[in-house]
């Protein structure tokens, strides 16, 4: 470009073509991302939703772990070990979400 330089976009427009990774995937496992101005929408705010109760079931999932160890069967350690595998794979999907926004809505910590 021949010395040109291309004006600096504004904050504001940088913005808007940010995409957020949202905390569910596609039925094929991709990331989904969502493309919005800065006060969000609906979608944007599902996306808040789903991440507080993920992290609240994962927190939950937990507590009944602690519980059910001790006194476990095998098949339930089974069912347990798929359930906190899950729940861990949604929390590490938040924290890779609220660090691309830097540091989410919520402000809540990742437990």
């Amino acid at each position: 470009m021949d010395g040109e330089t291309e004006a600096p976009e504004s904050k504001a427009v940088r913005h808007l073509r940010e995409a957020r990774l949202l905390p569910w995937s596609t039925p094929e496992g991709k990331s989904s991302y969502l493309i919005s101005d800065a006060c969000g929408g609906r979608l944007s705010r599902l996306a808040d939703i789903t991440e507080e109760t993920q992290l609240t079931m994962g927190t939950q999932l937990l507590a009944h772990a602690d519980d059910m160890l001790p006194n476990a069967t095998e098949v339930q350690l089974r069912f347990l070990a798929v359930r906190l595998t899950e729940a861990l794979r949604d929390t590490l999907r938040v924290a890779e979400c609220r660090g691309q926004r830097g540091g989410g809505s919520s402000g809540r910590a990742v437990p």
